[in-house]
């Protein structure tokens, strides 16, 4: 049944190498394996598994591909910041950042490209 399957997604690496090492150094997430085709495989908590498929021509995501759910996002805006990630801000209609956080109801968020110019997030749901 889908609804209790664990998700591996799929994101295009233009740039292999520099992918891997984003994902593993910059984000601190465990390779677990790499595919005959070149995707390697990153443990993403909780089951889940992202997989960085080699495609050269690939064009980034304009829009958030992933979202990691976190319990203190300011600890790890920062934690990321000192392993050189560096996070969007925004000022504009409804969507302001203060140290790189934006608050959004009863979340708060904080957006960063990747190392091929994909959109990823952190959240934090405010209890």
């Amino acid at each position: 049944m889908l609804t209790t399957s664990t998700i591996t997604h799929m994101l295009a690496a233009q740039d292999a190498d520099r992918a891997r090492h984003f994902y593993g150094d910059q984000l601190g997430l465990r390779q677990t394996e790499t595919g005959p085709d070149g995707t390697c495989y990153f443990e993403a908590g909780s089951g889940h598994v992202i997989g960085l498929r080699p495609l050269p021509a690939a064009k980034p995501s304009e829009n958030t591909v992933l979202s990691f759910e976190v319990d203190d996002i300011s600890a790890e805006v920062h934690d990321l910041e000192e392993r050189g990630v560096r996070f969007a801000d925004y000022d504009s209609g409804d969507l302001r950042t203060e140290g790189h956080i934006a608050t959004l109801g009863k979340e708060k968020a904080a957006w960063f490209a990747d190392s091929e110019g994909n959109w990823l997030c952190l959240h934090e749901v405010v209890r």
